[in-house]
């Protein structure tokens, strides 16, 4: 109850500020809540919408399948070899430091203007948050739970099935919260700068044609998506570090 009551006064505190600025800047560069409500309420029954939507929801569907899933393998495979753990850990945090649009005209020579250029970009973003959990995951495992895998003779998959995962999928968990936020990220910023359809597309021509309501519905729109998935995953995170 009261998690539910903290979140309604933090959506309202938010609309309060919303408007405020509003009052403060006017037309020139922002929506009223109300204006822009009203106005994404007849957005989302275009078919324009639905199309470029898709489209993102496409792209960033298997970005994020190829972040969790090279993510998962370099994490349990980093954390189950101490060395290479060591020796690697240090390299994927830098590479996650460097920003990631610089590596975008690698990308877009690589892969083309088009949907696997979005993939790519939003892959990237999410790949690193994923193994770096998953290998803090895989080491703070208490050690008996391994040396009852090696009494077993259970193999490296039988080990990982049966033990590793289990005991460190709450912490695993967190990396795939933020590797979702971040593969979101980047896939509508890869819509952004190289695209002919999605929201990032919609949004980028919405700035060159000074379309305020689309701009203000759109991100809106994301925003609203972004919050409602992370609510539900993030109390899925706490069940699972509450067991």
């Amino acid at each position: 109850m009261h998690r539910w009551r903290n979140a309604a006064v933090l959506v309202v505190a938010l609309f309060v500020v919303w408007q405020l600025a509003y009052l403060i800047v006017g037309d020139v560069a922002l929506r009223s809540p109300w204006q822009t409500l009203r106005f994404t309420a007849k957005l989302v029954r275009t078919d324009l919408f639905w199309e470029h939507a898709t489209n993102t929801l496409r792209a960033f569907g298997a970005a994020l399948a190829i972040a969790i899933g090279l993510g998962l393998a370099i994490g349990f495979a980093l954390g189950l070899d101490r060395l290479a753990g060591d020796s690697m850990e240090p390299m994927l945090v830098a590479l996650y430091s460097i920003p990631k649009i610089t590596l975008y005209p690698i990308l877009l020579l690589a892969f083309g203007l088009g949907m696997s250029a979005k993939v790519a970009f939003g892959a990237i973003h999410g790949i690193i948050p994923v193994a770096l959990f998953t290998l803090g995951a895989v080491r703070g495992i208490k050690p008996i739970l391994l040396k009852t895998g090696r009494v077993l003779k259970l193999d490296s998959a039988a080990m990982v099935r049966s033990i590793l995962f289990p005991a460190a999928v709450p912490e695993i968990f967190t990396g795939l919260r933020v590797g979702f936020s971040l593969t979101l990220i980047g896939t509508v910023l890869g819509e952004m700068f190289a695209a002919q359809h999605g929201l990032g597309y919609l949004l980028m021509n919405a700035i060159s044609l000074y379309n305020i309501d689309v701009i203000m519905s759109v991100t809106f729109l994301l925003v609203v998506f972004a919050a409602g998935v992370n609510a539900v995953l993030l109390a899925i995170d706490r069940r699972l570090h509450f067991r």
